[in-house]
């Protein structure tokens, strides 16, 4: 059966000019002359073609990262470290996006956990004076970049929702320069400033939410080296709201100490909220071992290993290392089960996530080979890098991974099924994972305790002020991901 294909649309003009057209040149050179295209050569040189039709979200914000210079930390291809629209999965399974697209506040969420500051304002939140002010900052600046999220409708062009960067403003016809990322459909254009306002004024009828636009920028701050949250567990919806809604609910009088506050919390908790918490590691394949991990590599494992024995040095750990301790004596085991700690589990996990990493595919995996731990070159650094290996036979092809992780004495936690390229996200054990979630948790969910000895203690346990600095940024960066959850579930702000 034939299949009908499309070559390129013609752009409706009015009440688009497009970019290429003598008046788009005019335009341009009018704008350039008066200060607000600063954006557009950091963002030309970054522009990109959304590589799948609902991919314009992911392409928008990759190119937008590639222009303000932030570093993956993860391979692209080969040893090159590049956003490509493929990787930004953190957020949402692309299987899903690629299938319904992505909303606003997952953009935002992926704009967060990939090292950026994001600012957003749906319309309902802003007025089109709010919106011409923070096109002028933009696009008069290096810095940062404005993705707008719109109807195509309100241009007269075929499609629906839609994301895309502005690359520059024309004060005197107050237009703005869309730099569309479906470039199979459109080329870059002018549209009237007031008419994107109305085409972001419309209503995602996936969410009932507003449409709006964003503003990303470097963060200041360090992203996130070695805990993540993962937002396609099954349930993580249920667990987003549990922790944020229910849990505070939970902290009634009857609540004394610390361990007994632990029991409530997690004793209650959906089955998934121990996969919420995850490591970021990175696969490799074995045939790769000759080549030695560089100098940044090492370092940034190392790095790893001093976050995770802050964690194991802080006063919350060593409740709860008590009270897991005493529940497991308990046979209370039920939410937080050690049954994939095992060495092996991790690495039949591993290997499998890391097999469909590396060849793009999303069979199942089968015949897991046996586990071990070897210690790797690492550049001019004589200590080795410690990692997790073992095999899969995978549609009758034999794979040797190797997962690298901060060195422990203790053995690690289980492993999730979030992928990301070349690298995994792999939870610590139980200990680590409800520590630094604890950690993550907003504030205002001990203002609920009612013993307020124990309303104390719990402020100053989960404190960031006395952190090490390692430590209280991982910290931070997690609550901004909570924070960024409720926001994009359109939950209320915990009690």
């Amino acid at each position: 059966m034939a299949i009908a294909s499309i070559y390129r649309r013609v752009l409706p003009s009015p009440p688009a000019i497009e970019f290429a057209s003598s008046q788009g040149k005019q335009l341009f050179a009018e704008a350039l002359h008066g200060g607000t295209v600063a954006c557009f050569f950091k963002l030309i040189s970054y522009y990109q073609t959304q590589s799948e039709p609902a991919y314009c979200g992911l392409s928008s914000l990759s190119m937008v990262l590639n222009a303000l210079g932030i570093d993956p930390k993860r391979n692209w291809k080969g040893p090159w470290r590049w956003f490509d629209d493929s990787m930004l999965d953190c957020c949402e399974p692309l299987e899903k996006i690629k299938e319904k697209g992505i909303s606003f506040g997952k953009v935002a969420c992926l704009a967060h956990c990939n090292g950026a500051n994001i600012e957003t304002f749906r319309t309902n939140q802003a007025s089109v004076d709010d919106f011409r002010r923070h096109v002028i900052s933009c696009t008069s600046s290096e810095d940062s970049f404005l993705i707008a999220s719109y109807h195509r409708k309100a241009f007269k062009q075929t499609g629906s929702g839609h994301f895309s960067p502005i690359g520059g403003y024309h004060a005197g016809n107050d237009m703005v320069l869309i730099l569309d990322v479906a470039r199979f459909k459109y080329p870059p254009h002018w549209v009237p400033l007031t008419l994107l306002w109305e085409a972001m004024n419309t209503l995602d009828e996936t969410t009932g939410h507003h449409r709006g636009f964003m503003i990303v920028s470097r963060d200041k701050g360090a992203s996130s080296i070695l805990y993540t949250m993962s937002c396609k567990v099954d349930g993580w919806t249920s667990t987003v709201k549990y922790l944020t809604q229910g849990a505070p609910l939970l902290l009634t009088e009857d609540v004394k100490d610390v361990e007994t506050l632990f029991s409530v919390i997690f004793n209650s908790a959906p089955t998934g909220v121990r996969d919420f918490i995850k490591w970021i590691a990175e696969v490799r394949r074995q045939d790769d071992r000759d080549i030695i991990l560089s100098e940044e590599g090492s370092q940034m494992l190392a790095i790893k290993e001093a976050i995770l024995n802050q964690v194991r040095e802080t006063k919350l750990y060593t409740y709860m290392s008590r009270w897991l301790i005493s529940e497991s004596s308990k046979q209370n085991c039920v939410t937080y089960s050690a049954s994939k700690d095992t060495l092996s589990e991790i690495t039949a996990e591993a290997c499998c996530l890391g097999t469909k990493l590396l060849n793009g595919n999303s069979s199942d995996c089968k015949d897991f080979g046996k586990a071990d731990v070897n210690f790797l070159k690492s550049g001019d650094s004589e200590k080795p890098v410690t990692a997790v290996s073992g095999g899969v036979n995978d549609d009758g092809n034999g794979k040797g991974i190797d997962i690298l992780v901060p060195f422990s004495q203790s053995k690690a936690g289980g492993l999730c099924d979030a992928e990301m390229d070349r690298c995994i996200c792999m939870p610590p054990r139980t200990g680590d994972a409800f520590t630094v979630l604890i950690f993550s948790l907003p504030e205002s969910t001990w203002s609920n305790v009612k013993d307020e000895e124990l309303r104390g203690q719990m402020r100053s346990l989960v404190s960031v002020d006395n952190l090490p600095s390692l430590l209280q940024e991982e910290v931070l960066h997690l609550r901004r991901r909570v924070h960024f959850s409720v926001t994009d579930l359109n939950l209320p702000s915990p009690p």
